[in-house]
């Protein structure tokens, strides 16, 4: 075998890398795009800055509050790229500080403008009538003033707790004798921070007089009416700050008794977690922030100065408006015919069926588990939960399906970053109906997506499974795209059942019959197939890889699409997100092409393509090509079989992304995407847009005949 570690490391090289985060900010340039977009809806364009802002909360949360943990333990080991902790932390400001000025520019002097030509006003208290001031004044007594709570901050009475993501005040009062007091008011979550201001005016009212829709921030109504909060004193200053805390768990596992109670502790320990970002208004006193920095144990430079609104992630509201002209026309996932015709057992064991949500319904996956707990011959359910969602049907029936006397096994993966609270609960939940639970496996996580039934039948017991590559979630699936496969195949259930066995009891097992497990063997798998399309070029052969993924991290596998790509192999990356490597570089990689797509849908399906000399090869997977995917995770990669779901995998899917000039960007030698744009006469071709438009099967083929020309 040529491509051993040891003949890889010679890649891994800093030169040969691009940074991780530094790409990964990139992709959050690619959504800051959308909002610019001058196509765009206007409320789609909102929908994006929303996205942009929640996005760049959890890269403080996560990845800049690991490195300046790594500063503060005076780390100076350098990422793959030659950068120390250090060196990251100031291009990641370097990077992100002209993105923020470019988007609250462009909301102030763009967004702001188009809202009010379309009579959606976001008022200041100046701005209103006095018959809406009374009546704003009365709702904050009613319904705001009762749940603030201004905190002191004197000799007697400590620096106050400030939580994460909270808006607060910090203010300056003076009593009648002239001393001066620091104080704080937060903005309490629990409120909405954009009041419909003609709503409150006239409750019963869907607009307000002549169709406006007019709103006001709530911090300023609290601004506004601070003095109520203090009587007797004067408030001198006023300005609003917000903070950003490290959320990262670590959970000891390995000194774990009861893992579930370990991640309960550790989720109450989360909101103490040390503070990495202070984003403060620009009038904000250097004497305030000063005793902010003094008292949050931060310095200067986590201080972000903010000329607007502190982030602007609340904006997502206004995109629920009713107001259909100024978005996307709204999109209604197709459930295919077959589904409606007869028992969904008959369907999967006639022949293998693939879902590609959201352009097709994720129904047919709640049924598949539905009849699952209703069927009388149904004995057993096994089935993994990631990301379950705070409203999951599944969970509903797999109750179900325990309470009918079935053997029903569920794995909960209780490390799921940001669900933890929620996946407890429905751990639980389960628990009490009989359904075996079981937390996850020590050092471990389990992001592998499967659902396993075992039925009764007249010839014996008979498997039925279903295999994704994104989670069982109602939500997501609408909004994320993923395929999934229904498959009554033996080797393949035998395979899901032998990793049911490892997740629920003990095991060591090496190798499975069709299915890629991390971390068992999918890192090897996959060195071995880009070697065989090596070895296919240098026998005169084509080669063709094409990997379509969310994140392409593990220099390892870089080193050999590096090694391939030097041997003649073609490469096409379809990386949504972060990718460390650097292609169309001289005597590297020129013959690799990474593209990336940000559209109305989130890319999320994980497809990799092996062109095995003609005799093509296609598997989806539950993994992204990172180490935690290839080494920390219990992941599962499963092949297409049936040739006409290959056919559509290949001729419809990745053909259409691979020639996409609309949503498509390239990236550069440079770290930089550029669009895709098309050439003169060159037809336009949006991938998620023809999928909307022709997954129905009678247009498959107009499809097919579109993207391979």
């Amino acid at each position: 075998m040529k491509l051993t570690n040891e003949y890889l490391q010679k890649y891994i090289k800093p030169e040969n890398f691009f940074n991780r985060d530094l790409s990964w900010l990139e992709f959050n340039r690619k959504v800051l795009q959308e909002v610019i977009d001058p196509s765009l809806p206007l409320l789609d364009k909102i929908k994006f800055i929303s996205i942009f802002f929640s996005n760049l909360d959890e890269f403080y949360m996560i990845r800049v509050a690991g490195i300046k943990e790594q500063i503060r333990a005076k780390v100076t080991d350098t990422s793959i790229d030659g950068l120390t902790p250090v060196e990251q932390l100031k291009n990641i400001e370097k990077t992100i500080h002209p993105m923020l000025e470019q988007i609250y520019s462009f909301w102030k002097d763009e967004i702001i403008p188009q809202l009010r030509e379309n009579k959606i006003f976001i008022c200041s208290i100046d701005e209103l009538g006095n018959e809406e001031k009374e009546t704003l004044n009365n709702y904050f007594l009613k319904e705001i003033y009762p749940v603030l709570t201004p905190l002191a901050f004197d000799p007697g009475r400590p620096f106050p707790y400030i939580s994460n993501l909270s808006l607060s005040f910090a203010l300056l009062v003076k009593k009648t004798s002239g001393e001066k007091y620091f104080a704080r008011v937060k903005v309490p979550n629990i409120l909405p921070f954009l009041l419909r201001i003609d709503q409150i005016v006239k409750p019963n009212a869907l607009n307000g007089s002549n169709g406006c829709n007019k709103f006001i921030w709530i911090d300023d109504l609290i601004k506004a009416n601070l003095y109520l909060l203090f009587p007797g004193l004067e408030v001198l200053e006023a300005y609003s700050f917000r903070i950003t805390r490290d959320t990262d768990l670590e959970i000891q596992e390995d000194e774990a008794d009861d893992l579930l109670q370990v991640i309960e502790e550790s989720i109450k320990q989360r909101k103490f977690g040390s503070v990495v970002r202070l984003e403060v208004e620009k009038l904000m006193p250097e004497y305030m922030i000063d005793t902010l920095i003094e008292n949050l144990e931060i310095t200067k430079n986590d201080v972000h100065i903010i000329d607007g609104r502190l982030s602007l992630s609340d904006v997502i509201v206004l995109y629920d408006l009713p107001l259909p002209g100024i978005k996307e026309k709204a999109f209604h996932p197709f459930t295919p015919e077959i589904f409606e015709q007869e028992n969904i057992f008959s369907l999967i064991q006639r022949k293998d069926i693939l879902l590609h949500y959201p352009f097709e319904s994720f129904a047919p996956v709640e049924e598949f588990i539905k009849q699952a707990s209703q069927d009388p011959d149904v004995l057993a359910i096994k089935q993994t939960l990631y990301r379950i969602g705070p409203n999951s049907p599944i969970v509903r029936y797999l109750i179900e399906a325990a309470e009918r006397k079935k053997q029903v096994a569920v794995l909960v993966e209780l490390k799921a970053r940001f669900d933890e609270e929620n996946n407890i609960y429905w751990a639980r939940e389960l628990e009490k109906a009989g359904v075996h639970v079981v937390y996850g496996l020590v050092g471990l996580k389990t992001h592998a997506k499967m659902a396993l039934v075992i039925r009764k039948e007249a010839d014996g017991v008979k498997r039925y499974l279903h295999l994704s590559t994104g989670n069982y979630n109602i939500d997501t699936a609408k909004i994320y795209t993923d395929l999934s496969l229904f498959t009554t195949d033996e080797e393949i259930c035998t395979d899901v059942s032998e990793i049911f066995n490892f997740l629920t009891g003990y095991s060591e097992q090496k190798s499975f019959r069709k299915l890629w497990v991390a971390p068992v063997n999918i890192r090897q798998k996959f060195i071995e197939l880009i070697e065989r399309e090596i070895n296919n070029v240098e026998n005169g052969s084509a080669g063709h890889l094409i990997f379509k993924m969310n994140a392409l991290v593990d220099p390892i596998l870089i080193a050999a699409l590096y090694e391939a790509s030097k041997c003649g192999v073609k490469v096409d990356l379809i990386v949504r997100g972060v990718c460390c490597l650097i292609p169309q570089q001289q005597g590297l990689s020129e013959n690799i092409r990474v593209i990336s797509i940000v559209g109305r849908f989130l890319e999320h399906s994980r497809v990799y393509y092996f062109n095995n000399g003609g005799k093509e090869e296609v598997y989806c997977s539950s993994a992204d090509l990172m180490q935690r995917n290839l080494d920390r995770r219990v992941e599962v990669t499963f092949p297409i079989f049936d040739n006409d779901l290959k056919k559509f995998i290949i001729n419809t899917i990745l053909n259409a992304c691979l020639n996409d000039n609309v949503k498509a960007r390239l990236l550069m030698p440079t770290g930089k995407y550029v669009f895709n744009k098309p050439v003169y006469n060159e037809n336009r071709i949006c991938y998620q847009e023809l999928m909307m438009t022709h997954h129905a099967p009678s247009n498959k083929k107009i499809l097919q005949k579109e993207v391979s020309q």
